[in-house]
């Protein structure tokens, strides 16, 4: 199944950060190449603690031979083993943060997942880059591209470009 994953993070190396995590979860077992990766994005935080550092966000997208849940599970295993704090609060400043964005047409309504996302289509910090790797993609409950809904959103100014390799 083609799983979407966004990736952030502002304390720290940042950059370091992504990359780890990115390396990380291509050596996971159940996931399977090719893995495409956006560009990466310097975002202003919302709705973190007042003063906090801008992030780096970026996605990835990845076959994922393995249930949704498990995905969901690894990720968290590699934020903790990244910096996270287990019992991290809800937006604030944070080493690292992967977000299981869609896994391929599943819906998932539970306390433990969510899919799709549900603030992806509210978010240019997610959008933009996942519009970079799935322009034509139409997520489970939407009926527009991942680039048309990026289209629809108010553009802040606040998402920049900050490297295209990484």
């Amino acid at each position: 199944m083609r799983a979407g994953v966004a990736l952030g993070s502002n304390l720290g190396e940042r950059l370091a950060n992504l990359r780890n995590a990115r390396k990380d979860i291509a050596a996971l077992s159940g996931v399977l190449p090719p893995m495409r990766a956006s560009t990466i994005y310097e975002t202003e935080p919302v709705g973190c603690e007042r003063g906090a550092a801008k992030f780096l966000n970026a996605a990835i997208e990845f076959e994922y031979a393995g249930e949704a849940r498990d995905l969901l599970r690894e990720l968290a295993a590699i934020e903790k083993l990244l910096g996270r704090a287990t019992a991290h609060a809800r937006n604030v400043s944070r080493t690292l943060d992967l977000d299981l964005l869609y896994f391929g047409t599943l819906e998932i309504e539970s306390a433990e997942l969510q899919l799709p996302h549900p603030r992806i289509t509210e978010r240019e910090f997610v959008l933009r880059p996942l519009a970079d790797i799935a322009p034509d993609l139409v997520l489970p409950k939407q009926t527009e591209s991942v680039g048309a809904l990026l289209l629809q959103l108010t553009v802040t100014g606040a998402v920049v470009r900050a490297a295209v390799e990484w």
